[in-house]
Parts: C-alpha cells; sequence; structure tokens
C-alpha cells in the first residue's frame, strides 16, 4: 500500500476546484473517485473509497448508545461525499465542506498516512507552529 505523505499548496481554479498533487494522486491509485469528509480540526479528509468503507462499518457497528460515537457519526456520514477526479486531475469541493474549512482561493493538501488531509493554509501553519510547541514533540 502507498502512504499520503507531503505538504503541497494548491491553488483554488474554479469556485471549490483544485488539482490533486501528483503524489496524493499516486497514493490515491488508479481510481476516478475518493471521500472527502469533514476532519476533526477544521481541515477535510480524503480516503482511499476502499479504507473509507472499511472505516465507515467499523463506526456502523460501535454501540449508539455511546453518545461521543454517534457525535462522531453524525459528524462524518453527513458531510461525507464521493469526490470525482476530471482529467484534468481535478477536483470539486461542495460547497458545505469549503465553508467547514474556510477554503477560499489556496489550500494546503497534507499527507498523513492512511488519508490526506486539505487545510486553509494559515490554519495549518498555525497548527503546525502550536504542535512544535509541544514538548512532546522535542523528544521523538
Amino acid at each position: 500500500m502507498v502512504f499520503f505523505v507531503g505538504e503541497y499548496q494548491v491553488n483554488f481554479s474554479g469556485q471549490g476546484r483544485i488539482i490533486i498533487p501528483k503524489k496524493i494522486r499516486e497514493a490515491l491509485g488508479t481510481g476516478k473517485t475518493f471521500t472527502l469528509t469533514k476532519g476533526f480540526t477544521s481541515c477535510l479528509s480524503g480516503f482511499r473509497n476502499d479504507d473509507w468503507k472499511k472505516a465507515a462499518n467499523e463506526l456502523i457497528g460501535q454501540s449508539t448508545l455511546d453518545n461521543r460515537k454517534e457525535e462522531t457519526k453524525r459528524h462524518l456520514f453527513s458531510s461525507s461525499a464521493i469526490m470525482e477526479i476530471d482529467n484534468q486531475r481535478r477536483f470539486v469541493i461542495p460547497k458545505p465542506l469549503l465553508d467547514y474549512a474556510e477554503l477560499r482561493n489556496r489550500a494546503t493538501i497534507i499527507g498523513v498516512g492512511d488519508h490526506f488531509e486539505i487545510w486553509e493554509p494559515q490554519k495549518w501553519q498555525g497548527y503546525l507552529q502550536k504542535i512544535e510547541k509541544n514538548e512532546s514533540l522535542k523528544s521523538l
């Protein structure tokens, strides 16, 4: 399996339309679709469809009596969408997801191993500064 790695700056080429960086495309595989959903830190998360189905089945199998797990399901499933990659290697992010992540003209796409994330660039820089100050990271 190819992992999602790297950090990429991309510009929108139309309302919500961005190109997928080559390394992210390669990690997605040969398919022309992938699943995009809300992340947990005001970013978007992209998954190979097979990985999304596996994770979704695990979530669905969890107890509905646990409020936190129910909230997680609502957060992820209500916003998930199958994205179609066009011949120019672009896709269009739905408006509710653009609004959630506060994406406008530019985005930072990062690999996170089993998925990738799409961040508003200033939020990504702020997040990086926050975690780089974390003393536990310095001991790694």
